[in-house]
């Protein structure tokens, strides 16, 4: 048996190819829309992937089940579980609580555990080669290595009203009857790591055993006293807050993404000829220097999205595809720098990027307007302007800089009414904890038309500040 994990650190997301070696048929689970990596992978062994499927309707990134399937003409199969709510709107085989997946020598066998969302799946794997019980575990989002899938995204990201108690409910019930009667050996193969808004306290290992989890995850607990009230509780308190994106990718997961195919090359587009698109508004350019470089000057109307690491995290930040159509022009070293940044853009539904320059050369740079800690006071007093915290509520509550308001950057640019109306001029002074997420916030809402005044140093350097005057006994 062959098992390889495929790990996106940008988006804390992970995928999974399964061959039978001795016949060369391999299933890939929970597959991104940017597929290269799993046709290379089949290639390298020797595989044909003749199956493709999911363990639930992803929030946080665009699955490539359908994209897959159709460039290797392999069967898709999802999740048939639910109820009507939660049926996927597109053509694939539906799996039920103990269905299974026969990969050659390979049984998956499907478990409906809902909880994190109602139709969630987890597959066990048989290597029948050597045995003939399970000796492995994707989880998918119910366990993850030190937590659990959080279970109030449909109320976040999908309009749903107190699900996250149901779903918590659910979960505990998921657990006891699914994961804890798998034996203690069992390796657990999570679908993401440290980092994803999925959960919110995810581990930085790959995997996981049943046993491990059963003696030190900090649930298990609750299981073994049968404490459902203290699980919920603790379950539902000090969740991350949810990306606005994630309601889109939740629609088109379920009704099913649109196949890409082969992309058409990126055109090169340099000097006047894109300035003069970017003048005419036919085109976004999409700045991916450092936060610093951006700040001290970038055209203006452009987006500031640092890659390619974080790429897709914060292109979903700031453009959404649903209300805004321009292309996409990215700045990046060279073709291949673009079309890592395009495959990155894919995996969150921004399909817009057509084209790159190498240079800001003959671009107009504008520089950022920027307030220091120690001007911030009267600068607030003197413009009434409203101080917005764009970290997660769990930082903006271990503390933030008195008289701010916190609104995530993930949330932000779906959030524009919470802020000063543009037309009224009403600066917004914004920061985050280094300036990183600030600068790609800021960046979205200038092009929507509002004033941004970043804190210089953002709130590290605002607290540096104020511990200095609290040192020197200024204030």
């Amino acid at each position: 048996m062959l098992l390889e994990r495929l790990y996106d650190e940008d988006l804390a997301q992970a995928s999974y190819f399964i061959g039978c070696q001795k016949t060369g048929e391999a299933v890939v689970v929970d597959p991104r829309r940017d597929i290269a990596d799993y046709l290379d992978l089949a290639t390298r062994h020797g595989m044909r992937i003749t199956a493709v499927t999911e363990t639930h309707i992803h929030a946080d990134y665009l699955s490539g089940t359908r994209e897959l399937a159709a460039a290797t003409g392999a069967t898709a199969h999802v999740s048939g579980e639910g109820g009507t709510d939660w049926q996927y709107g597109f053509a694939a085989e539906r799996l039920h609580d103990g269905d299974q997946l026969r990969i050659g020598n390979l049984v998956l066998q499907a478990r409906h555990t809902p909880g994190h969302t109602p139709e969630h799946l987890v597959f066990t794997l048989t290597d029948g080669a050597f045995a003939d019980a399970p000796g492995y575990l994707l989880s998918g989002d119910l366990v993850f290595a030190g937590d659990l899938g959080r279970p109030d995204l449909l109320d976040e990201a999908a309009g749903g009203v107190d699900t996250r108690y149901q779903g918590a409910k659910d979960l505990f019930a998921s657990l006891k009857r699914v994961f804890l009667s798998l034996p203690d050996h069992v390796q657990v193969h999570p679908a993401h790591g440290s980092g994803s808004a999925c959960g919110k306290a995810l581990g930085a290992v790959a995997s996981t055993t049943v046993g491990y989890e059963r003696l030190y995850a900090w649930w298990a607990r609750y299981l073994a006293e049968d404490d459902e009230a203290g699980f919920v509780a603790e379950l539902l308190e000090g969740q991350p807050d949810a990306h606005a994106y994630f309601a889109r990718m939740k629609h088109e997961n379920r009704e099913g993404p649109a196949v890409l195919g082969p992309l058409p090359a990126l055109e090169r587009i340099e000097g006047e000829a894109l300035a003069a698109r970017l003048a005419a508004d036919e085109a976004i350019l999409v700045d991916t220097r450092d936060a610093a470089a951006v700040r001290a000057g970038s055209p203006a109307g452009a987006l500031h999205v640092p890659g390619p690491a974080k790429a897709a995290s914060y292109v979903a930040w700031v453009y959404d595809p649903a209300t805004e159509h321009r292309p996409l022009v990215a700045l990046a070293a060279d073709e291949q720098a673009a079309e890592e940044l395009r495959a990155h853009f894919v995996r969150v539904g921004v399909d817009a990027l057509t084209g790159y320059t190498t240079t800001l050369d003959g671009l107009d740079l504008v520089p950022a307007e920027t307030v220091s800690p120690a001007a911030l006071e009267d600068f607030v007093a003197a413009t009434g302007a409203a101080v917005v915290d764009v970290r997660n509520r769990t930082e903006h509550a271990a503390g933030h800089v008195p008289g701010s308001t916190q609104l995530s950057g993930g949330r932000a640019l779906w959030h524009t009414d919470e802020l000063p109306d543009p037309a009224s001029g009403t600066p917004v002074v914004t920061y985050c904890q280094s300036g990183m997420r600030n600068a790609v916030v800021a960046s979205a809402l200038r092009r929507a038309g509002h004033r941004v005044v970043q804190l210089e140093g953002s709130y590290a350097g605002w607290s540096a500040w104020r511990h200095q005057l609290v040192g020197t006994g200024t204030r």
